[in-house]
């Protein structure tokens, strides 16, 4: 009888485990195949770090699997690359390898210089920005991947045409016929409206600062210092805008 019954066991243990439908070797909840290809965690360790917490809790919850300490992956950075673990992961790139693609430059810097960390061959990756005007906040995508949200100021009782736009021109102080100087200018379609700074009139007041978040402008979307000159450095002329 116990014969019997131990050959039962070892069939059952030497049957594999699933999770999702999928293979799940360590029994942690992460399928086999994304421990490998997308986690780069152990899958014979059901927790990698040695945290106390399977890979899956930590996941699940937004946690390192890399980290034993308890820091979220857009707080970590496991193989220093300046990309945090989130952004390799909406990146599809390797968490353990600095430079995915083999081509002398670490994933951080292809992403913040606009290439594709997944192609060695100097591929650029699409950018492009969305401005939702109800939320009155600015979004900026690269590759399809939403990089990061500005406060904005759009156009007073609706006046800020909802439509697709391409920037067609930059300037980095332009001349309003409204009588204001628009710092960090990036024109849209026609040109009629664009993205700027917060508005300085002639005798240097700045107008709107405590605005961002209401909408107050003539139509054109208004950005506070330092996001203003980031997103003009940051789009190039070409760079689609939708507002909405």
């Amino acid at each position: 009888m116990k014969f019997i019954v131990t050959i039962i066991l070892l069939f059952f243990l030497s049957l594999p485990v699933f999770a999702n439908g999928q293979a799940d070797a360590d029994m942690d909840g992460v399928p086999d195949s994304d421990e490998i290809n997308v986690y780069f965690t152990d899958p014979q360790n059901p927790d990698t770090d040695g945290d106390g917490y399977s890979d899956w809790e930590e996941l699940n919850n937004g946690y390192s699997p890399h980290n034993i300490k308890a820091v979220k992956l857009e707080d970590n950075d496991y193989d220093n690359d300046g990309l945090s673990d989130r952004m390799e992961l909406n990146f599809k790139t390797n968490l353990t390898n600095p430079d995915t693609d083999g081509d002398g430059y670490k994933d951080g810097e292809e992403i913040n210089n606009g290439y594709d960390p997944l192609n060695n061959n100097s591929a650029k990756l699409n950018k492009h920005i969305e401005v939702n005007t109800e939320n009155q906040e600015l979004y900026y995508f690269l590759g399809g991947v939403k990089m990061g949200t500005f406060i904005i100021s759009s156009g007073i009782n609706n006046s800020t045409p909802k439509e697709n736009y391409l920037i067609t021109n930059k300037h980095p102080r332009a001349w309003s016929p409204y009588g204001l100087w628009m710092p960090y200018w990036l024109g849209l379609g026609n040109g009629k409206i664009g993205i700027h700074e917060l508005p300085v009139w002639p005798n240097g007041y700045r107008e709107g600062e405590d605005h961002l978040g209401t909408p107050v402008s003539h139509g054109c979307i208004r950005l506070g210092i330092n996001s203003a000159e980031f997103i003009y450095n940051w789009a190039e002329v070409g760079t689609p805008v939708n507002i909405y």
